[in-house]
This record gives C-alpha cells, structure tokens and sequence, in this order.
C-alpha cells in the first residue's frame, strides 16, 4: 500500500516544482488577446535591454560583482526565451494561420508573418549571445514588421474602437 502512496508523492513533487510554462491552451479555447502578447513582447525587449546596459556597466567596474552579474545574464536569458515562446506557442502554433498559396493575397500575409514571427526568434537568440544592443533594435523591428503583417493598418484599444 505504501508503494503508490509514494510514487504518487514523488510524482506531485515533481510536478510541483517544475518549470515548465505555457502560453496558451491549444485546446482551443478561443480566448485570445493578441494584443497583450505583442505588449508582453516589447516588456521583454525593454527588460533585455536593460539587462544588456546593467551587464557593461557591472563589467566595467574596478570590481566585478560577479553575483549580480549573474543575475542579469540569467534575467536577460529568461526574457529571451519568454520572447520565443509567446512567438512559438502562441503566434506560429495557434494563431498565424495556414494559407493557400493560390489565394496570394492571404499567401503573402501568411509569409509575411512566417517570417517577421522567424526574425524575432532569431534576434532573441542572439541577444543571449552578447550585449550588442544592435540585437534589441532588430527584435523590435521584428515586432513592429510582424504587428503590421498580423494586425493589418490597425489594431483595437481595449474599448473595441481601431487604433491607427
């Protein structure tokens, strides 16, 4: 009797302490909000940048606090792969639809956000690599090229009026 009790114990620990985080359902549940994701996005562009200025400026120094060092290295890491999962689970898996390459106009969308969505995975990437700040600027200017792929000329404010 004592064997299933422990497994089951082992087994809700180790999910207790598990790391693993998803964006959305994929049941689908059909409650979207696009638009935070994109906010969520440039959140986490902000915070690598700031991570990139803050690991300089601690490289700089006459001594090196290698803690806090660390902690904005793991930080920018973090928000790096936060930015490749909204763009993986979210966008390419459950809301950037597949096109038929006879309607061109939805086909050239279509690629349009394939390829903005893959850019900024990219750029994520590399912003792990380094401090080169050039790797922020090129991710939001994957964001603002994907906005306007996905989004069209305009996007919603929260009262359902369009933005322009």
């Amino acid at each position: 009797m004592k064997q299933p009790f422990l497994f089951l114990t082992v087994l809700f620990i180790a999910f207790s302490f598990s790391k693993t985080t998803f964006a959305h359902c994929e049941v689908p549940c059909g409650i979207y909000h696009d638009e935070l994701r994109v906010e969520l996005i440039q959140e986490h562009i902000q915070t690598i940048e700031k991570a990139m200025n803050q690991i300089n400026e601690l490289q700089q120094a006459d001594t090196i606090n290698y803690n806090q060092l660390v902690r904005w290295i793991n930080n920018k890491e973090q928000h790096a792969n936060l930015i490749q999962e909204i763009a993986e689970q979210y966008f390419l898996t459950q809301r950037v639809k597949l096109a038929d390459p006879s309607d061109k106009e939805k086909y050239n969308k279509y690629q349009a956000q394939l390829i903005t969505l893959h850019q900024l995975i990219v750029y994520s990437m590399k912003s792990k690599q380094s401090t080169d700040l050039a790797q922020v600027e090129n991710m939001r200017n994957a964001l603002e090229a994907f906005e306007k792929a996905y989004f069209g000329e305009h996007r919603h404010n929260e009262d359902g009026t369009h933005k322009k």
